[in-house]
């Protein structure tokens, strides 16, 4: 490894993605953790090694956002749920650059909360990144997969996934599961919860250089036919427990972008969507047309005793992609940014050292 000193790491909030964050910067030695913030009154005071399950760290948790930015980080690794513009602000506009898993890849759905953010950065001189597994990462893939293609006619990535054990009522119902099939707000709520998915659209037609006239949401939905016990809710019979989210990018009279989220609780849904296997399909069709598929399997050491021990598979792959993108990060200029204006970002500091 370099002799560079590492860089001084503030990480913001410890639930799912959070705690697996603070394993892997605690055990890369690019990374100094400096920080953590807790969002939790309970959690306040306790050892962040603690509150993620494993040795103690010597850093102690607390909501004192001043006395996080006064130890002058070079980044806030921030994994809340969902973004707070106004949290941002104070973080950006104090010189301290971001990168997020909370549903941030343009910030245009954000509405004039972006154009804050974009001012926070001016004024502190700051850099604000957001990615994670999908959308993110899986949409510099299909970038990546256009870079052997002489003509690009259309970019379709899928996502599906059978989400039944992903139990997280406070993600999910905003996007339209356990409303009643017939809602006439369900299209609204759809295009508003799964609007990340539309700057994920942005980030690729930008790649492409291609000024992108339209944005939209289309979207269909399952009920279940019986009542669906998901553990911390349940879904009632008649009621949204499939939906299928298609943004598309238009360029003129056609869709240059479009990626399709289809996820689908039970087993008593109708229509029955069928999932094969759950994952990402990537198309680029042009010459020549470049098909991948990418799932993720665990590794031969890996031990799962229950549903959300494999699930924090899904937690490191959402964490991961920010923590990577630390040193081009901080190596880029003011302002929001995406794939499309960073360096190449590499893996270092991830193979086990002896």
């Amino acid at each position: 490894m370099s002799n560079t000193p590492a860089y001084k790491v503030v990480q913001w909030t410890t639930g799912n993605v959070g705690k697996s964050s603070v394993r892997a910067i605690a055990a890369n030695p690019l990374f100094e953790l400096v920080g953590c913030y807790a969002w939790s009154p309970d959690k306040v005071g306790r050892d962040a090694g603690e509150l993620c399950g494993i040795e103690p760290l010597g850093v102690t948790a607390t909501d004192d956002i001043e006395a996080l930015l006064a130890l002058k980080p070079d980044c806030v690794v921030y994994n809340p749920m969902w973004i707070d513009v106004d949290e941002l602000v104070r973080i950006l506009s104090a010189g301290v650059d971001v990168v997020a898993t909370a549903s941030f890849i343009t910030g245009h759905n954000q509405g004039d909360g972006r154009d804050r953010i974009a001012e926070a950065c001016r004024r502190g001189g700051s850099t604000m990144f957001g990615s994670g597994i999908s959308p993110g990462y899986i949409n510099l893939l299909a970038v990546v997969a256009a870079g052997i293609c002489d003509r690009v006619d259309k970019v379709t990535i899928d996502e599906a996934a059978d989400t039944t054990f992903y139990d997280s009522p406070e993600t999910e119902k905003p996007v339209g599961f356990g409303r009643p099939i017939e809602d006439p707000a369900l299209p609204a709520m759809t295009a508003h919860g799964t609007g990340v998915f539309g700057e994920a659209v942005r980030l690729i037609g930008d790649a492409l250089g291609v000024e992108l006239d339209e944005v939209r949401c289309d979207a269909q939905y399952a009920q279940t036919t019986a009542d669906l016990d998901l553990g911390s809710w349940t879904i009632r019979a008649g009621c949204v427990a499939g939906v299928h989210a298609s943004w598309k990018g238009r360029a003129g009279d056609r869709t240059l972008v479009e990626i399709n989220v289809r996820w689908r609780k039970g087993q008593t849904l109708e229509p029955d969507w069928r999932i094969e296997q759950d994952g990402w399909v990537l198309r680029v069709d042009g010459r020549p047309t470049v098909q991948n598929v990418v799932s993720f399997l665990p590794p031969p050491d890996f031990q799962a005793e229950t549903i959300a021990d494999f699930m924090t598979l899904g937690h490191i792959m959402t964490a991961m992609p920010v923590i990577n993108a630390v040193p081009a990060v901080v190596a880029a200029p003011p302002g929001i940014v995406t794939y499309n204006d960073l360096a190449l970002i590499l893996p270092r500091g991830v193979v086990p050292q002896g």
